[in-house]
């Protein structure tokens, strides 16, 4: 009987077939400890107020994007963030009542949860005890969605809608969705290299353009009002690249001199660097077919060798890895950047093979990257082991996911055959 117990435990922890199971266990708990959270934690404004007095702007018919200004700045979203957020100024007394818009963002929480487990269900890859630390082991996460009430979760919450319709192979409304996701908050288009590369995969160059005109045109709807008014300010505030971070708030570069952090060659380097990674998953590990990467161009038909079927797996390592590569190469983290990549991160660690003693090693690493987000104000030592925990995942995805090598048949031996005396 306790053997028999001990057997479904450990099944229970460590079948990635009982993710259903604990997926739902986990939500219903979750939903108890957001309540507790929001009654017991005092709220904390950052951003809030300047959200509300962005979108009240709009709201007072300001369509001149230059002209929309909150308490710690101007408006630098695209206009999926004013629409979102003009609902929510509405929903909540003009922003007033703090309470009920925690409570929406606890249901946000909820739903970008399920989001996940979705995608996790379909991967079977994570062994369910993982989901433990993604779900009640991080103070962070919580932080950013009840007690902070950032943008980010919102962008996060649509771009995994998105990656659902991908696996269902509902590929526009995935495209929809994701351009969505991008007016919110522009950090999705890290996912961008890795969602351009399997609409290639899938469609080609020309079966792609429909796709990507419509993640074009959805930005081009969302942003009228505005284009319409002041073009160069609604692109150069919504989708300004090249701004400037504040060295006093950053999580991963806190060991280098604030003038370095600010120096426009490392930030070229850092853009070096992200391309090169970029190039070398793509050519090494997310092209699986023996043909060179350009035959992504032609029509799947026309190819001479026929590309291996997009799996679930694929899709999900290419997305993720493709974000991943983008926030190691970031010019700055911010707290509440945490989010942008939190929930892919069991996937990360255990998407390659695990034997028994790897776990342990694994579980750790999420748990000094965990404590490194958590250590406020950052530090020398907190940044410095960031990337050291970013650099070993990097290097378990590239040797954990190279191609297996082509099975080795031996060549016909030089060697004359035997003569017998009687045929001499």
């Amino acid at each position: 009987m306790a053997a028999g117990l001990r057997r479904a435990l450990r099944a229970l922890l460590l079948q990635p077939s009982y993710t259903p199971l604990v997926a739902a266990c986990l939500c219903l708990a979750e939903g108890g400890v957001n309540l507790w959270v929001i009654r017991r934690v005092p709220y904390t404004e950052i951003d809030w107020k300047a959200y509300m007095e962005e979108v009240e702007g709009f709201a007072n018919g300001t369509l001149d994007y230059t002209q929309l200004k909150g308490d710690t700045g101007p408006l630098v979203y695209p206009a999926g963030f004013v629409y979102i957020f003009l609902g929510l100024y509405y929903v909540t007394g003009r922003g007033a009542d703090l309470r009920l818009a925690q409570h929406l963002f606890a249901g946000l929480y909820l739903l970008n949860l399920l989001l996940v487990f979705r995608i996790y269900c379909r991967a079977n890859k994570v062994p369910p005890y993982v989901f433990f630390f993604m779900c009640c082991a991080s103070y962070r996460i919580h932080s950013i969605f009840v007690l902070r009430l950032f943008n980010d979760p919102v962008a996060m919450a649509i771009l995994f809608l998105a990656i659902n319709l991908f696996l269902e192979e509902h590929w526009s409304w995935g495209c929809f969705f994701f351009s969505l996701a991008v007016s919110v908050k522009m950090n999705i288009l890290l996912f961008a290299p890795g969602l351009l590369f399997l609409l290639l995969q899938r469609f080609g160059l020309l079966g792609s353009i429909p796709k990507l005109c419509i993640c074009a045109l959805l930005q081009v709807v969302l942003g009228l009002p505005f284009l319409l008014v002041n073009p160069v300010g609604y692109l150069t505030r919504s989708f300004d690249l090249g701004r400037q971070f504040q060295f006093k708030w950053t999580v991963n570069w806190r060991f280098l001199p604030e003038e370095v952090f600010q120096n426009r060659a490392f930030h070229a380097m850092l853009l070096l660097a992200h391309l090169t990674g970029l190039g070398l998953f793509a050519v090494h590990r997310w092209h699986r077919s023996k043909e060179s990467i350009l035959a992504l161009l032609k029509d799947p038909a026309e190819r001479k060798h026929t590309s291996p079927p997009l799996t679930v797996n694929n899709i999900i390592f290419v997305l993720f890895s493709s974000n991943f590569l983008g926030v190691c190469c970031s010019r700055s983290l911010h707290y509440q950047f945490y989010v942008w990549y939190f929930h892919t991160l069991p996937y990360l660690l255990w998407c390659t093979p695990t034997s028994k003693l790897a776990h342990m090693p694994k579980v750790l690493l999420l748990g000094v990257i965990e404590l490194c987000w958590n250590t406020y104000p950052s530090t020398v030592c907190s940044s410095l082991s960031l990337h050291i925990c970013h650099g070993l995942v990097l290097l378990q995805l590239w040797y954990g996911t190279a191609p297996s090598p082509a099975p080795h048949t031996p060549s016909p031996s030089r060697r004359p055959t035997a003569v017998s005396k009687k045929a001499q």
